[in-house]
């Protein structure tokens, strides 16, 4: 009897030890692969022996921060990156392409054929310089329309990437808690479930809260379901084209908007809330000072009659349309270089200092049409009219008193602003989930020199077990022979 017992302990033993090693090799062959986390193997002893239990490290604690700090990393790059396009293609107060350079270029070429109303190539010279300032106002308004749009489609994108996501979670969800209730090694299907989470909180915020059985359910950082027993619906509908007052659609989580200034419950994280803060705040807030600088264009220049009629648009129009513009949005789109006054388009340019674009009764020059030509009373009030301080913008970009070009200054500056911040806050975050998967890692990483120091221990245990068998074996042979 003592001989049974002592060779089912060595067999136990023996099997226990070659688990063992199968775990440490699996560790060490898994420590190069990206999610995987150190298996541990702890013996628990019995009556008929010792069995091995398979478990893994891991710290809920450290993977909640880790993946918190993958989603606000992800969202900060989106809503950068946006950023950076706009300012490298409008917003730069510096280069002479800016909508505050030309500004400043047209005061100068006014100053210039108001000093010489007589010369003709001075006049052609300024409307040179305001057809440019139409056309830099067009072109950024433009390039924000663009930026939108390229939000949007890649909202659609994420969109796309969650739902998948989604759909796999499940199957590694359900995975976890059939080989949960039947006692199985469930250790590589929860790495690969905690795999699956980290990549949907790039896409968007995330919350786990596990489950008896080993089931787990997942909400937005907002509180959205996401996941409860089965994949929650993601839906979203592209809005291809966009222009200044366009408001694209949101994405929606099981019912609930989740993006959009009118979410009850937005996201706060993610690729998708740095996408959306893009489309729906920092590039609508850009177009609206944009349509700013293009309004008080117009109204800058407009004529006046002599008759009583009503001011209508002068140098600058919204389009081909001659009356004032009675909404701002869209005019940086719009405004355009009146045809009456333009010679690329049959204009003459003799209108600028005269007056008259919308007729004789809007003409300033006082001397007979074809006369007067020293008559600079109209170009010298234009240039003045530039460097009037008016109430200009409003929230959240710059506001306040302040002259045209000051304010286009004061708009590419915040674009500029907005555009430091964000990379500041990238920076920010790249550090702190550097930090939180350094921690993780500490704690769920293999160490391949500390697993091979232990497969050296446990094939000596192994040996050793294997010797103690065989001893058991010569034992049972001798009495057997002795019988």
């Amino acid at each position: 009897m003592g001989l049974s017992l002592a060779l089912a302990t060595a067999r136990s033993s023996l099997l226990a030890s070659s688990t063992q090693i199968a775990v440490s090799s699996r560790n060490v062959a898994g420590a190069s692969s990206a999610g995987y986390s150190r298996k541990i193997a702890t013996l628990v002893p019995g009556t008929g022996g010792v069995t091995v239990s398979i478990t893994r490290a891991s710290d809920a604690a450290l993977y909640a921060r880790m993946i918190s700090a993958t989603s606000d990393l992800a969202g900060s790059q989106q809503l950068l990156r946006g950023l950076q396009s706009l300012q490298q293609t409008v917003g730069d107060p510096q280069s002479t392409t800016s909508a505050a350079a030309r500004l400043s270029a047209l005061a100068a070429a006014l100053q210039s054929a108001a000093n010489r109303p007589d010369d003709a190539t001075l006049a052609r010279a300024a409307l040179d310089k305001a057809r440019d300032l139409a056309a830099s106002l067009n072109q950024a308004a433009g390039a924000v329309a663009r930026t939108q749009a390229d939000a949007d489609a890649a909202m659609g994108e994420s969109v796309t990437r969650i739902s998948d996501l989604l759909s796999q979670f499940d199957l590694a969800n359900k995975a976890v808690m059939r080989g949960t209730a039947l006692g199985a090694d469930v250790t590589d299907a929860l790495d690969s479930r905690d795999q699956i989470i980290a990549k949907l909180s790039e896409e968007l915020g995330v919350t786990v809260v596990p489950r008896e059985g080993g089931d787990v359910a997942l909400y937005t950082d907002s509180g959205v379901p996401l996941y409860d027993r089965i994949p929650r619906k993601v839906s979203f509908a592209a809005t291809p084209t966009y222009q200044s007052g366009t408001t694209g659609n949101a994405v929606i989580i099981d019912g609930v908007a989740v993006t959009g200034p009118n979410s009850p419950m937005p996201l706060r994280s993610g690729t998708l809330a740095g996408l959306s803060q893009l489309r729906d705040v920092a590039a609508p807030a850009y177009a609206a000072q944009l349509d700013e600088i293009a309004s008080a264009l117009i109204a800058t220049f407009r004529e006046t009659s002599s008759s009583g009629g009503a001011d209508l648009a002068g140098l600058f129009r919204n389009g081909s349309t001659s009356a004032l513009p009675s909404s701002k949005a869209g005019l940086a789109a719009a405004i355009t270089l009146n045809a009456a006054v333009d010679p690329q388009r049959g204009g003459d340019p003799a209108l600028l200092r005269d007056g008259g674009m919308n007729g004789a009764a809007y003409r300033s020059n006082p001397a007979a049409a074809g006369s007067g030509t020293a008559y600079a009373g109209r170009l010298t009030a234009l240039v003045a009219a530039l460097s009037v301080k008016q109430s200009l913008g409003s929230a959240p970009g710059p506001t306040g008193s302040m002259a045209l070009a000051e304010y286009a200054g004061a708009s590419a500056g915040w674009l500029e602003s907005q555009r430091k911040v964000a990379s500041s806050t990238v920076d920010q975050q790249t550090t702190l989930l550097g930090r939180a998967s350094d921690a993780l890692s500490n704690v769920t990483g293999v160490n391949t020199d500390d697993e091979t120091a232990l497969t050296l221990q446990l094939e000596r245990s192994y040996q050793a077990s294997a010797k103690l068998v065989t001893l058991i074996d010569e034992l049972f042979k001798t009495l057997m022979n002795a019988v």
